[in-house]
């Protein structure tokens, strides 16, 4: 497809998502409230139960029906001469572990409102919720926290009602962000991913000690949303995964996301979360220079590097220049939206989908700057993002369909970015493995960003708004309790049986493409239901337009 841009503009943009900060808080709960991370609520029960793990005895809360062992370190902090290295294992410990709170979140600007600096180098802790009692050997769910990769930690995310009504052992994790987890240069020999090598230590973690905590190590269910997502696409592509888990759940983030350009901001065009690792190699380079290290003999700028002090590198600039996950290294041999369509992923079962108005929330921070206006500004967006494709996309999306063009604008840009990416994924995903699409579509979900609301544009099933039903963060109606209920259920039976077939439940379909068989997911009768979403949301039209996908090597 032309770009309508002059060449010298055309780029693709890894800060999209640092660009739009206020929605980055619907990311990571609770992170715009400052200060220390705070322990998982609830009363407890005054029981203090204790775990023995690989490192030593841990020492948790008890919480009636299910235990908390928090700030627990899976591996050594990443500071002075580890900082920019693969994780090392956590020491062991000769006495009891105090599990009662989080550890430090890892270093990281704030996403909303006043406030500096936060976290620590010093972070590489998870935290472990498991059923009261350690009978049967229970499946175990790791969760990797969404912010784009350069906010969010694993405490911010309570996973009670997985726990309690579905009897899993849920584990989150904390792992190096920004420029501290994907920074590049010629003296690293690349730019590894160290945020993704965290993670892969998390699961070794897991898989040494889950059965203390009552969990089953062979049965071990990799889950995330946005930037998490992104994350289980990593480890379902990386060989360095391989062995780690054994079935995948991807929230809003599969390997295939992007955005059109210019489509949310004029100055920002085409956003890929997946970069070419030389273009992170020499984004190191010049911070380097900037930061005064540059022109040193070899092996002494990296040295220069991590003499500074964490504040120097912990600039807005430096985390949005490194929020890119790399590939062409040894953890992302391949771009992984290649490496899914070339069968080139672990043979795992998944569950992917994505929500009916991502892209609502998103553009809900840059109306007021980037307006749509009336019929005449939606055709000029058209223009500007799809260059000659703009009549047939207008075609598929005409104006007076919707409420307001602003409205359409989000529709098209959701279906462009999430739905149909995610079912171009699944598609290459069900080649090889059993493969379960969802689109969330309950457009009356809570709000708990805390982020307004413009006229007339309603947040509705927007990104991130199936969180409040997987996880505790604010009340719901009784329709979306019982939704609630079913997606727990979903969600434990497949990190259980490898299949989503929970009995007295409307059937989830394996996934066909061409079928209907993507369950969508909304509160009252008749709001599971098998569809089609491909047709519903133009996904052949998608497929076809070249921005999706990024250029043959």
């Amino acid at each position: 497809m032309p770009d309508p841009r002059p060449a010298r503009r055309r780029r693709v943009h890894r800060g999209l998502l640092g660009a739009l900060l206020p929605a980055l808080v619907l990311l990571m709960p609770g992170a715009a409230a400052s200060g220390p991370p705070a322990a998982v609520a609830g009363a407890g029960s005054g029981e203090r139960p204790q775990v023995r793990t690989a490192e030593g005895p841990v020492r948790g809360r008890g919480h009636g029906a299910y235990d908390t062992f928090e700030g627990i370190p899976y591996a050594a902090a990443p500071t002075g001469p580890l900082r920019w290295r693969p994780p090392r294992p956590a020491p062991r410990r000769t006495g009891v572990l105090d599990a009662g709170a989080p550890g430090a979140r890892c270093a990281q600007l704030p996403a909303l409102g006043p406030g500096g600096p936060a976290g620590s180098e010093d972070c590489l802790f998870l935290n472990v919720t498991a059923p009261a009692g350690r009978g049967r050997a229970r499946p175990v769910m790791v969760w990797f926290h969404g912010g784009g990769f350069r906010f969010g930690s694993g405490d911010a995310y309570r996973p009670e009602p997985l726990v309690a009504a579905g009897g899993v052992v849920v584990v989150t994790v904390n792992y190096r962000l920004g420029v501290f987890g994907f920074f590049g240069h010629p003296e690293l020999g690349g730019a590894p991913d160290f945020g993704l090598a965290d993670q892969q230590a998390a699961l070794r973690w897991v898989r040494a000690n889950a059965a203390g905590f009552g969990g089953d190590p062979g049965r071990v269910t990799v889950f995330g949303e946005s930037a998490g997502a992104l994350s289980v696409c990593a480890h379902l592509v990386s060989p360095a995964s391989a062995g780690l888990f054994h079935r995948a759940a991807v929230q809003s983030g599969s390997c295939s996301t992007t955005m059109p350009p210019y489509s949310v901001l004029p100055s920002v065009g085409t956003y890929e979360p997946f970069v070419p690792e030389e273009r992170t190699v020499a984004a190191g380079a010049t911070a380097a220079s900037s930061l005064g290290c540059g022109g040193r003999p070899n092996g002494r700028v990296l040295e220069c590097l991590r003499a500074l002090d964490t504040g120097r590198l912990l600039t807005a600039e430096l985390m949005e220049r490194f929020s890119g996950v790399a590939y062409g290294n040894a953890l992302l041999p391949l771009e992984p939206a290649r490496a899914l369509a070339a069968g080139r992923f672990q043979r795992v079962p998944v569950v992917q989908g994505s929500n009916l108005d991502e892209m609502r929330l998103f553009l809900a921070q840059t109306l007021a700057a980037y307006p749509v206006g009336g019929e005449e500004g939606y055709r000029a967006r058209l223009r500007t993002s799809f260059g000659a494709a703009a009549a047939e996309v207008g075609a598929a999306y005409p104006p007076d369909a919707f409420a307001t063009p602003s409205l359409a604008w989000a529709a098209l840009l959701t279906d462009a970015s999430f739905t149909c990416p995610t079912l171009r994924d699944g598609r290459a995903l069900a080649r090889h493995v059993p493969v379960y699409q969802y689109l969330f579509a309950d457009r009356g979900a809570p709000d708990f960003t805390g982020l307004p609301e413009p006229a007339g544009f309603p947040f509705g099933a927007a990104h991130g708004f199936e969180l409040p039903y997987l996880f505790t963060t604010v009340a719901l109606a009784e329709p979306q309790r019982a939704l609630s209920g079913r997606m727990t259920g979903y969600w434990t039976r497949f990190a259980g049986t490898g299949a989503p077939d929970v009995p007295g439940a409307p059937a989830w379909p394996r996934f066909a493409p061409g079928s209907r068989s993507v369950l969508e997911l909304a509160p009252g009768p008749g709001g599971v239901r098998p569809v089609d979403a491909a047709a519903e949301h133009h996904c052949a039209l998608w497929d076809s337009l070249s921005f999706t996908r990024s250029p043959a090597p």
